[in-house]
């Protein structure tokens, strides 16, 4: 068999024979590119993800992000519910204590006679309850002898006062409060005319 080979290879000696067996040649060693690097090259093709698949990975992506700034605006709301809920803890405990004072003053009154030890306790509770107003930031608007300010009181009345007293808070009938610079409760007030 070598040597019909070898005879056939012999024959091919005219130029159409030569380049047949010249392009033969050139797709073996085009072949031969193929299986060594045309491998690397086809695995660069399929490493590179198709458009399909980018797609997929970004819609992935937009939904992960979605679903997590949702569940962040929940438990955003949810912590901010807490707080509206919670907020006045603090002062609630600190009222408390004064509550049980007024109980037993209360209580106290009923067994006692002696009106000045009453009025001194009662005086000691009020004295508590200011103490813990103000520790929160909460002050009486002072009213009484200063000029009328719609912005912090409300007039419930007018009285003759004179000249002298024209526009001037005579009388507060309910104390205002405000927390910082804000008012809580406008001041009842009488204003002299």
């Amino acid at each position: 068999m070598k040597k019909q080979m070898s005879d056939n290879e012999r024959d091919i000696t005219t130029e159409e024979g030569v380049d047949k067996s010249h392009e033969a040649t050139a797709e073996a060693a085009s072949t031969d590119n193929m299986t060594d690097g045309g491998a690397e090259a086809a695995d660069n093709v399929s490493a590179e993800p198709t458009l399909e698949e980018q797609i997929a990975v970004w819609r992935d992506k937009y939904m992960r992000l979605q679903a997590e700034f949702d569940n962040f605006r929940k438990r955003t709301l949810r912590e901010k519910m807490e707080l509206v809920e919670r907020g006045c803890e603090g002062a609630w405990k600190a009222i408390l204590p004064i509550l049980d004072d007024m109980e037993r003053a209360v209580a106290a009154s009923h067994k006692s006679d002696d009106v000045e030890a009453l009025r001194h306790g009662e005086e000691l509770v009020m004295k508590k309850f200011e103490s813990v107003l103000s520790a929160a930031g909460i002050t009486v608007i002072d009213c009484v002898g200063k000029p009328f300010n719609e912005e912090e009181q409300e007039a419930v009345a007018r009285f003759a006062a004179g000249e002298d007293k024209r526009g001037e808070v005579i009388d507060c009938v309910q104390r205002g409060y405000k927390l910082g610079e804000h008012v809580l409760r406008y001041a009842k007030v009488v204003v002299g005319e």
